[in-house]
């Protein structure tokens, strides 16, 4: 595995050897060992599996606030996804900025606490597998909008379907103080 670092401090694109023979495909998905030596988050409490269909749609951004803040390990084993972390930590340089990987059964992200996730569907079905730090939380959840021209994510693909819960979420006004960790 390599560790690959954003611009977003504690956020990272895993790259996993991936190996093929006429038999088919196969990557080491996670290693404690691995993940420990780089200094990253070894403990998983939730693991999700989600399933999106429809090439453009769109689901997040979500996060979790304190005390239930979670780091994520999201993977993709079947199809393509345009995979966004955005930094919402108080007193961060990179406050408000988002970081995008594609990510494929050979690229997982790694997304650190404090950070909004969501994605894009680049395929007509992907399926992401979620590792969470944290148990989810209803009092704890927020989100921001996907669209928000605070953060100005640059999409690849024309917006496509998306839940009417993540387009009721606010947009960032000069109130927003983000998340304290």
């Amino acid at each position: 595995m390599e560790f690959v670092a954003t611009r977003i401090a504690g956020a990272f694109a895993v790259k996993h050897d991936v190996r093929s023979d006429v038999r088919g495909r196969f990557k080491r998905q996670y290693c404690e060992r691995e993940f420990a030596e780089a200094g990253l988050n070894t403990h998983w409490v939730q693991v999700n599996h989600s399933v999106t269909l429809g090439r453009r749609s769109v689901r997040g951004l979500h996060f979790q606030r304190p005390p239930s803040a979670e780091v994520k390990l999201v993977s993709c084993p079947s199809g393509r996804a345009f995979d966004v972390a955005v930094d919402l930590r108080q007193g961060s340089p990179t406050f408000l900025h988002w970081v995008s990987v594609e990510l494929n059964d050979a690229t997982s992200f790694y997304i650190p606490e404090g950070c909004a996730h969501g994605f894009q569907a680049l395929t007509d079905e992907v399926q992401l597998i979620y590792q969470h730090s944290s148990y989810y939380d209803p009092q704890a959840e927020g989100g921001v909008r996907f669209d928000d021209p605070a953060i100005g994510i640059d999409w690849p693909l024309p917006i496509g379907t998306v839940s009417d819960r993540d387009r009721s979420f606010p947009l960032i006004d000069d109130s927003f103080e983000g998340v304290a960790l």
